[in-house]
């Protein structure tokens, strides 16, 4: 096991590690979307997260199968790794028709529920899927406004799991506009954001949410993987390209150079990637492990991104 680097995730004093798992991939083929896992693939993937000293995994009720292989693949290993999942999504996601859902193959905000029976049903759910306990996070998914929390009463829902100790910290996914309201309700202590090197728009929000406490987790962090794989967005890499960015990579891989720009902001705790290749885990963990861009690498790249968006 390598001794990746940890920071402590806001308030809440966990120490976890700069690189985390994203579980979305584990979904398997859902209501038409996704892919099928192989045999053993889940397996060999989660307890590989583990070997490479990963400590903080992040999955969510509606995700498909993930959450049942997590308890089936490494419930024994449950003291190795904080426990991240989210609520307000559908208990079943598997009826939906794939023109309900986005391409990404998650369901659709109006789909979700923040009412006290569907948080406390998908929590219960999600503990006996994963054979745990408790879980360290659970957050809201998909950014829910102020307005709707307030109405349902879901944050006093969380802090009632919290006093029944299935959960330890209250989170949330939030986005543009709404994580401004998330920030200054005072009520979470984590908050998962997007953000990378070619989608910067939530720089401000880290900062002060950072500032204000909260454990910050952030997806994306390598604007989904390289151009032409899976889900990335040719638009993003278009940006890469105006900037110029491969002049700075001196041999470096694209999305390893993207993953330790995310890290290099010391407002963030943990970056989550998700993969089923353990090569391409393996490919992460070692550019976590070079540590954070040297500063002027990073103020070049910051300066030539901001030129690239201006053209």
């Amino acid at each position: 096991m390598v001794d990746l680097p940890k920071r402590k995730l806001g308030r809440t004093g966990l120490n976890v590690t700069a690189l985390g798992f994203g579980a979305l991939e584990l979904r398997g083929m859902v209501a038409g979307v996704g892919r099928e896992l192989k045999p053993g693939q889940p397996e060999r993937i989660l307890n590989a997260v583990l070997d490479a000293g990963i400590n903080y995994i992040d999955v969510a009720a509606d995700y498909g199968e993930a959450e049942g292989h997590i308890g089936r693949c490494i419930a024994n290993r449950r003291k190795e790794f904080f426990l991240a999942s989210k609520c307000g999504c559908p208990p079943d996601v598997s009826k939906f028709a794939p023109t309900e859902r986005t391409r990404y193959g998650v369901p659709l905000p109006q789909l979700h529920d923040y009412s006290r029976e569907n948080i406390i049903k998908t929590c219960d759910q999600s503990l006996r899927r994963m054979k745990t306990d408790y879980l360290d996070v659970l957050q809201f998914h998909f950014s829910p406004s102020r307005n709707i929390l307030e109405q349902e009463k879901a944050v006093q829902t969380l802090e009632s799991l919290k006093r029944d100790g299935k959960i330890r910290f209250l989170g949330c996914s939030s986005i543009l506009p709404n994580i401004t309201d998330h920030i200054k309700m005072g009520v979470f202590d984590v908050l998962q954001v997007p953000y990378s090197a070619l989608q910067p728009e939530h720089e401000d929000t880290i900062v002060a949410a950072a500032k204000a406490g909260v454990g910050i987790v952030i997806r994306g962090g390598v604007a989904k993987g390289p151009p032409g794989k899976g889900q990335s967005s040719a638009d993003l890499w278009d940006l890469w390209d105006k900037a110029e960015l491969d002049e700075l990579l001196e041999g470096e891989q694209r999305t390893g150079f993207m993953l330790r720009f995310t890290i290099t902001n010391p407002d963030i705790h943990t970056t989550v990637v998700g993969t089923l290749d353990p090569e391409h885990l393996l490919e992460n963990v070692a550019a976590v492990l070079k540590g954070p861009l040297p500063a002027s690498v990073y103020s070049e790249a910051k300066r030539r991104l901001v030129g690239a968006r201006a053209v």
